[in-house]
Order: structure tokens, then C-alpha cells, then sequence
């Protein structure tokens, strides 16, 4: 029964600092976040991770990703993707690059250096997709580029954390290279089952659900799809995020798309998202702080640059105006969850220190505050209407 206290005390706590975050003019995921680090460690020490708010996160996630799915255009995907492997490739390499050379500099091994790296390359669009759908700007070439960047980083980044865990980290050993060999082999089954699902068995699925007596059907079975997608994402390897965006996908081809939108989409926002977003602050404490505070501040500035001038100069590179391309490079500044469960998949695997993961939680969590402001901004100045049109 603590767990529902620790619940309901979330609920009421994220809901009056959304109120007062769209009273001041920001992003209610960041009234959610900073609620994470008061209430959590970091502060008031009242709320600590623990399994079962775990589960709740991660279904929050899931939901969200679904939800961003369910609102994409497929047709316009399919139009971005050169410029999404763009601004995923330039995205990925400065970071590892810049971060990973700075914290050398900072006197780290070169190994955690190279994993600094690996971590600040991964993008999470979770907190990017709710400023896009809050200037409805999800379905436009912009919007489908981060989407679309977002999917190609998470698997460049998991090919990379494959590589390292399996080399250097606790993967490595006689059989490294044909477990890495095999998983890959899983990942690219994964596509190839997210595709047959797009095509044929989603909207297969979806009118069975509608000839069971069941008023609920429909709904039900979009939620199997969104999580049983989830769930095979995770077990090839990848982000259970990933495998509800193309769920999203799926489900969005049918006739029943705004039915599914109707029901999920209440239930996702009030109850599990709120969670999730609290769940970063929680990462946060204050203990060695003020003698990381330099390495802290570099690096959370070089998550923020590294990210925006990679998606920005990708964007560039594909055509894009330099307004559409600066909202683009300010969609990927936010690691969220994959930056920290690629941090914790490193810290099992002896590849980062535990005060250096710390930091890594800082950085993330700073970096990821910055992201919805930075985004906020960049649509405000191109008036979402601009990306609208222009970019299409």
C-alpha cells in the first residue's frame, strides 16, 4: 500500500506543477521533472526508484511512444529518410567525439571517455514528442525527421553499446563476438516483423477486435500491439520505446486510429507519463556535487551543442531551411531514459565508475531539463506555422 501513497502523492505533485509550469509559459514535463528531484533524493528524500515505479515509467514511455506513433504520418517518414540518417549520423559523432575527447582532457580513461561518448549519442524524443504535439507540429517534415533520426540514433547507439559491452565491458569473453553477431541478427528480425506488422497484421488484428462483443476490443488489442512490440524490441536488444513507436505505426494505417488516439491518450497522460518524467529527477542527488560541478557544467553544455549543431547541420545538409534545421537540432538535444539506461547498462558492465555514473545522471538530467526549452523555443521562433508549410 506504500506504493500507492508514493502514487498518489505523484499525481497530485505533477499536476499542480504542470498548472503552474503552463501558468509561467513552459512545458509541463519540466513542472514533472523538477518534482522528480524535490521529492526524490536529491531533496526532500521522500520518493526512491523502486521496482514497481519503475514499471509504471516504463509503461509511460511506452505509452508515449505509442501515442507519437500513432500520430505520425507514414508517408511523410518515408519522405525524411535521408535527412533522419542525417541528423542521425552527424548527431552521433560529435558527441562521441567532443565528449568523449573533453573528458580525456578531464583525465578519464580512454575507455570511459570513448563511453561518455556512446551515452550522449543517444537521443530520447519522449520529451520532445510532447512539445511537438503541443504546437501540433508532430506531422511535419520536421517532426518526422526527429522521429525518424530518433530510431536510426537508438540503433547506431545500441550497435555501439553492443560493441563496447562485448569487447571491453562484462559482454566480452569467447563467445562476445557471436552472441553481438547473433543479436544483431535478432535486431534485423525485429525490422523485418515491424514491417509485416505495418503491412498486413496490425490492420489484420484490429478487424477481428472489431467483431468481438466487446466494447473495449478495439482498444484492448491496440494496447497488445503497443506492448507486445515493446517487448520484442527489449528482447532483440533495442528500446522497448522503439518497438511502441512502430506499433504506434501500425495501428495508426487503420480506420480505427482515432478511436485508439480517443482512449489511450487520457489514461497515458494523467497516469503513467507523469510517472516516467518523475522518475528522471529521482536519479538525482546532491552528495558529491560541488566537486564535480566543473566536469558537470562542460559536459552538460556539450550534451546541449553537440546534439542541436549535429540534427541542425544533418538538417542543413538535407535541404532544410535554417529555422526548420534549428528545430530539428533542438529535437534531439533530450537523452532521457536511453541516455540513462545505456549509462546503467555501463555501470553493471564496469564500464563507468560510480561517481562518474553520477555525473552521467547530471549531465542527463540537466541536458534533458534544457530540451523542451530549447525546443519550445526554436518552434516559437519559426511559428510552428513556418514548419508547417515551408518544410513539408
Amino acid at each position: 500500500m506504500a506504493f500507492i501513497g508514493t502514487l498518489i502523492l505523484i499525481l497530485v505533485a505533477t499536476t499542480i506543477a504542470g498548472h503552474f509550469s503552463a501558468r509561467v509559459g513552459i512545458p509541463a514535463v519540466i513542472g514533472e521533472l523538477l518534482i522528480g528531484i524535490i521529492i526524490g533524493p536529491g531533496v526532500l528524500n521522500w520518493v526512491h526508484n523502486s521496482s514497481a515505479l519503475s514499471v509504471f515509467a516504463n509503461i509511460g514511455v511506452i505509452l508515449l511512444m505509442f501515442m507519437a506513433g500513432l500520430e505520425s504520418n507514414l508517408a511523410q517518414l518515408r519522405k525524411v529518410l535521408r535527412p533522419a540518417l542525417a541528423v542521425a549520423v552527424c548527431g552521433v559523432i560529435l558527441p562521441v567525439v567532443l565528449m568523449g575527447g573533453v573528458s580525456l582532457a578531464f583525465g578519464y580513461h580512454f575507455t570511459e571517455a570513448l563511453f561518455i561518448g556512446v551515452v550522449f549519442s543517444a537521443t530520447s524524443v519522449s520529451i520532445s514528442v510532447v512539445v511537438l504535439r503541443e504546437f501540433h507540429a508532430l506531422d511535419t517534415r520536421a517532426g518526422a525527421t526527429i522521429l525518424g533520426a530518433a530510431v536510426a540514433d537508438d540503433i547506431i547507439g545500441v550497435l555501439l553499446l553492443s560493441l563496447m559491452v562485448a569487447l571491453i565491458g562484462g559482454g566480452a569473453g569467447e563467445h562476445g563476438n557471436t552472441n553481438m553477431g547473433l543479436q544483431f541478427l535478432f535486431q534485423v528480425g525485429f525490422f523485418v516483423a515491424a514491417y509485416l506488422l505495418v503491412k498486413w497484421i496490425a490492420p489484420m488484428l484490429m478487424r477481428i477486435s472489431e467483431r468481438l462483443l466487446i466494447p473495449t476490443a478495439r482498444t484492448v488489442t491496440a494496447v497488445v500491439i503497443c506492448l507486445g512490440m515493446a517487448y520484442l524490441a527489449e528482447v532483440v536488444g533495442l528500446s522497448g520505446a522503439i518497438g511502441a513507436f512502430f506499433a504506434g505505426i501500425a495501428v495508426a494505417q487503420t480506420h480505427v486510429k482515432q478511436v485508439i488516439d480517443d482512449h489511450i491518450e487520457p489514461i497515458s497522460n494523467a497516469f503513467f507519463v507523469p510517472v516516467f518524467f518523475v522518475s528522471i529527477g529521482l536519479n538525482v542527488t546532491f552528495a558529491h556535487f560541488v566537486t564535480s560541478l566543473p566536469f558537470i557544467v562542460l559536459m552538460t553544455i556539450l550534451a546541449v551543442v553537440t546534439k542541436w549543431w549535429g540534427g541542425e547541420i544533418g538538417a542543413r545538409l538535407t535541404g532544410f531551411s535554417k529555422s526548420g534545421s534549428r528545430v530539428v537540432g533542438t529535437g534531439m538535444v533530450a537523452r532521457g531514459e536511453m541516455a540513462l539506461i545505456t549509462a546503467q547498462i555501463g555501470f553493471d558492465a564496469h564500464l563507468l565508475a560510480n561517481g562518474l555514473y553520477v555525473d552521467m545522471i547530471f549531465v542527463i538530467v540537466f541536458s534533458t531539463l534544457a530540451a523542451p526549452l530549447l525546443l519550445r523555443w526554436a518552434l516559437s521562433k519559426d511559428d510552428a506555422t513556418a514548419v508547417s508549410t515551408s518544410d513539408k
